[in-house]
């Protein structure tokens, strides 16, 4: 489990067939060998790490359904090591599970502000409200406005500098992740079909 406070921007110093290699700092005293770091807002697990990196296998699916197989050499990572017990919960309860991808569509700004649009699939925009939450590459944001396919929202100068989404361009590809709070209201909103029905009732000889 993640907040979506991102830690550390991270640089890929190795691409292979199915893992990388990321450099970085300030998380690896948090890392051990096995424990999960969430890259770009995608969990993953830790397979090795020295003073100055560490190494992490990429399932397939993960590559399918993420931005991940997009990366080489020099690109920047958001990094984020797990919430702990004792931690602060600074932005909202992010799980590393990415939803889908999105596509960065505009940018403006607004005054010192920089506002992006973000296009959606419908899979994600079914769960994105305004002033509501949304993980974009790992980081938690509010929602501004949102309308059928896409929606907005504002990183002040603290966010751009100290994630990667400063620096992203139109046409970009980011990852995705909803609120899981969203889901459960979906999900307990949906009509429950009741146990007991006059078929169940009949077969047992009530009626």
């Amino acid at each position: 489990m993640f907040t979506g406070i991102i830690a550390e921007i991270g640089k890929v110093t190795l691409v292979k067939s199915g893992s990388l290699v990321i450099g970085a700092s300030r998380v690896l005293p948090r890392l051990k060998q096995g424990e999960s770091i969430a890259v770009n807002g995608v969990c993953l697990t830790v397979k090795s790490l020295d003073t100055a990196a560490f190494s992490v296998d990429i399932m397939p699916e993960t590559l399918k359904r993420t931005n991940l197989g997009r990366l080489g050499v020099g690109d920047m990572v958001n990094l984020e090591p797990p919430l702990t017990l004792d931690g602060g919960l600074g932005g909202h309860l992010v799980q590393g599970h990415v939803d889908a991808t999105g596509r960065l569509d505009a940018i403006t700004w607004d005054g010192e502000s920089m506002v992006i649009r973000f296009w959606a699939p419908p899979e994600v925009m079914r769960y994105i409200v305004e002033k509501g939450f949304i993980a974009v590459d790992g980081v938690s944001l509010t929602v501004m406005t949102r309308d059928s396919s896409s929606f907005l929202v504002s990183l002040v100068d603290y966010s751009r500098r100290q994630t990667i989404l400063g620096d992203r361009k139109v046409g970009d590809v980011v990852n995705l992740e909803v609120d899981i709070m969203a889901k459960y209201v979906e999900r307990l909103s949906q009509p429950q079909k009741s146990g007991i029905t006059a078929e169940l009732l009949a077969e047992h000889g009530f009626l």
